[in-house]
């Protein structure tokens, strides 16, 4: 699959990328690209895309990166809403007061102390019948 994507290729604290189509699985800094259709300079937000050759390999099924799918859409060359780019925070959890806690704490002790004779005696009943089948097992080796 052929992905349109931003490849690094500025100096250090002075970054520059290209915007080239390679294939998804190649590494971003792979000079193996299959075609060059523009770049973009961040510091300067200067940017030059060769829309004719990028809607060429987007209906050929290039699929563009998130940040060149953005990008793309700035610039007119597709239609669209924008990707959010950036990974998603992890919800604010609340803080329950005491009494709160202490309210939520209370029907779950019952709960636990009324469940757990009960879950301990199908345990142990399946401990009972394992050991049969083993023996059983053992005792067909035997006889083979």
């Amino acid at each position: 699959m052929l992905k349109i994507r931003l490849q690094r290729i500025g100096r250090k604290n002075d970054p520059s990328f290209r915007v080239v189509v390679t294939e998804h699985t190649r590494g971003p800094k792979s000079e193996k690209h299959v075609d060059r259709v523009g770049f973009y300079n961040p510091k300067t937000k200067e940017q030059k895309l060769n829309a004719e050759r990028i809607t060429h390999w987007i209906s050929n099924g290039a699929q563009p990166s998130g940040t060149v799918h953005n990008m793309l859409l700035k610039a007119g060359i597709i239609e669209g809403k924008t990707i959010n780019v950036l990974p998603q925070k992890s919800p604010v959890v609340k803080e329950l007061t005491e009494e709160e806690k202490a309210a939520a704490e209370a029907p779950a002790e019952e709960v636990v102390a009324e469940e757990a004779p009960t879950e301990e005696a199908p345990v142990e009943e399946e401990k009972k019948e394992e050991a049969p089948v083993e023996e059983v097992k053992e005792e067909e080796k035997a006889a083979e």
